[in-house]
């Protein structure tokens, strides 16, 4: 499956939309994007469901972005996977490997699943 510019835009976009706060807590917003069925490992380990990322606690972020490393690996027609590292100022620098699988529906791309690892 080919990717079209037009889309590797909007889910770059999308994806970094995760790490501002003005669009990761913008409830219309997460609604639209996250998918009935989405689930979390996060890089503690620990599982959330959709409806706590979409309804979850407001923190500041302080994501270095650009992403780094960023790509986009088509999975099917509909789906595919993004990975990269993400850097979060928080008491120390954190650094995680990124993945997440985005589907594209009738109402757009939507995220179905996301996982962080710490890079040691």
């Amino acid at each position: 499956m080919m990717i079209s510019e037009q889309d590797k835009k909007i889910l770059k976009d999308l994806e970094e939309s995760l790490w501002k706060s003005e669009t990761r807590f913008d409830l219309v917003h997460q609604e639209r994007i996250f998918a009935p069925d989405f689930f979390k490992f996060g890089r503690s380990g620990r599982r959330y469901t959709r409806d706590q990322m979409v309804r979850g606690e407001q923190l500041p972020i302080k994501a270095k972005l650009p992403l780094q490393e960023f790509k986009i690996h088509p999975l099917d027609s509909k789906n595919v996977l993004i990975t990269y590292i993400s850097e979060v100022q928080y008491e120390e620098l954190e650094r995680a490997n990124r993945c997440s699988v985005w589907s594209l529906t009738p109402n757009g791309w939507q995220l179905r699943f996301h996982q962080g690892t710490p890079i040691l």
